[in-house]
C-alpha cells in the first residue's frame, strides 16, 4: 500500500503478515507485524503519531535479559551495595530464566503476570520483585527502547505490608528483653527494644557514639555485607538516619556495665578485682556489641544476631517474632503513649508517613482504649 511521503506505507508479505515503513527522527524504520491488514494500519497509525509527539521508539533487538544487564549496570552507580546486589539476584535467578530470552519490545502484561504465576516466593519478595521489574521497564521507557511499561497493566502479585510484624504490648516487650538475660545478645535486644535502632545500626555502635553523661547516642554508622566488599560499615539508610537520640537512665546503667566489662578485658582482670578503669584506654573504633572472642574493632555478623535472636525467641513464645519487630514495638509503645508522631518517627530515623503507614499498627490495649473513649462520647446519646 503506497502513501504519501512521511505517511509510511505497507507492504502485504504474506497471509496476515505486513511490513510498515515510516519515517521517524529523521530516520527510516521498519517493522513487521502479524494480524489483519487493519490492525496493520492501526499500529502504523500509533507509530506515526508517537513520531509526531516526539514519544517514537525505534525497533531494537535487545533482549529482555541483555537490557537487565545494561540496567543493573546504570543501578550500580546509584544504589547501595547490598541493594544492588539484591537486586542483581532477584532479576538473574527469577526474572531472567523466564523471559530473558523475549525481545524487550515485546513482552506483555500478560507475560508479567505469567512470570508471577511460576514463582513460589515469599509475599514480601514478590512484592519487592514487583517494584524492581516495574523500575527496569521505566527505565527502558526514558532510554526510549520502549514505548509502555507491561508491569503497569499486570496484575500487581499478593503481598504483605513491607514492614508487617508483630508489635508487642508494653508488658510482653518488657517480659521478652528479660528473657534474653544470660544470652551473648542481651545487651543488643535491649537497645532494640528502648530505642527503636536497626540492628545493623546497633551493631555498628562504638562506645566513642554513647554519651554517658547527656544520656545520648549518635547514629551516624551500620553495618553492611555485600559479596564484593564483605562486611563493612556505611552511613545510615537515609538522611534522617542520622540522629542522636536520648536514652534512660536504666539503659545507660546496662551499658555502663558492659563497657566496664571491655575495659576489664583491655586491662587484663578479673571481673571483681578492684581497679581504676578510668586510667584503662579503649581503643576509638572499639565497638560495643561483640562476638565471643572477637576484637574489640570486630564487625560482629548480623545474621548470627538475627539466628540467636529467633532460636530465644521461639523458645519465650514468640516463633514469629522477627528482630526487626522490636523496632516497630518501641515505635508503635512510644505512640500509644502519647508521644508526637514527628518525635517518634525522628527519634527511629523514619519520615513520619512511613511511620504511620508500617509501624503504628495499634495494640489491643490501644484499640480497646479508643472504644472506651468512643463510649464516653455516645453515653446518653445512643
Amino acid at each position: 500500500m503506497k502513501r504519501n511521503h512521511g505517511d509510511g506505507g505497507i507492504d502485504t508479505r504474506g497471509p496476515d503478515t505486513h511490513r510498515l515503513r515510516w519515517r521517524a527522527d529523521g530516520r527510516r524504520h521498519i517493522k513487521t507485524v502479524h494480524g489483519s491488514i487493519t490492525e496493520a494500519r492501526k499500529e502504523l497509525r500509533r507509530l506515526l503519531k508517537t513520531a509526531d509527539d516526539g514519544k517514537h521508539v525505534a525497533p531494537d533487538r535487545i533482549t529482555f535479559a541483555g537490557w537487565i544487564t545494561q540496567w543493573l549496570t546504570l543501578k550500580e552507580r546509584t544504589l547501595e551495595p547490598q541493594t544492588w546486589e539484591r537486586y542483581d539476584r532477584l532479576m538473574r535467578n527469577h526474572v531472567v530464566p523466564a523471559l530473558g530470552a523475549r525481545p524487550l519490545q515485546r513482552i506483555t502484561a500478560i507475560e508479567i503476570d505469567g512470570l508471577y504465576a511460576g514463582l513460589k516466593l515469599a509475599p514480601r519478595t514478590m512484592t519487592f520483585l514487583h517494584v524492581v521489574v516495574k523500575s527496569c521497564f521505566a527505565t527502558a521507557i526514558k532510554k526510549k527502547l520502549i514505548a509502555s511499561n507491561p508491569v503497569a497493566d499486570a496484575e500487581k502479585p499478593a503481598g504483605e505490608d513491607k514492614e508487617a510484624g508483630t508489635v508487642l504490648e508494653e508488658a510482653e516487650l518488657l517480659a521478652l528483653v528479660q528473657g534474653f538475660k544470660g544470652s551473648s545478645i542481651y545487651p543488643v535486644v535491649a537497645v532494640a527494644a528502648f530505642t527503636g535502632m536497626r540492628r545493623n545500626e546497633i551493631l555498628a555502635l562504638r562506645w566513642a557514639d554513647i554519651d554517658f553523661g547527656a544520656k545520648a547516642i549518635s547514629i551516624t554508622r551500620s553495618v553492611e555485607r555485600t559479596k564484593k566488599h564483605g562486611r563493612r560499615i556505611k552511613g545510615p539508610k537515609t538522611k534522617r538516619g542520622y540522629r542522636t537520640i536520648e536514652i534512660d537512665d536504666g539503659l545507660a546503667a546496662l551499658l555502663r556495665e558492659e563497657r566496664e566489662q571491655h575495659l576489664r578485658l583491655v586491662a587484663g582482670v578479673a571481673g571483681s578485682a578492684e581497679v581504676d578503669l578510668s586510667l584503662v584506654p579503649l581503643p576509638q573504633d572499639a565497638l560495643c556489641f561483640l562476638a565471643i572472642g572477637a576484637s574489640l574493632t570486630t564487625l560482629r555478623s548480623p545474621n548470627a544476631v538475627t539466628d540467636t535472636f529467633d532460636k530465644r525467641a521461639a523458645r519465650l513464645g514468640y516463633p514469629d517474632l522477627r528482630f526487626h519487630d522490636l523496632r516497630g514495638s518501641h515505635a508503635t509503645l512510644l505512640l500509644d503513649k502519647g508521644v508526637p508522631v514527628h518525635v517518634v518517627a525522628k527519634r527511629i530515623g523514619d519520615d513520619p508517613a512511613i511511620l504511620l503507614r508500617w509501624y503504628a499498627k495499634r495494640t489491643k490495649k490501644a484499640d480497646t482504649s479508643a472504644a472506651n473513649i468512643i463510649g464516653t462520647l455516645t453515653k446518653g446519646v445512643l
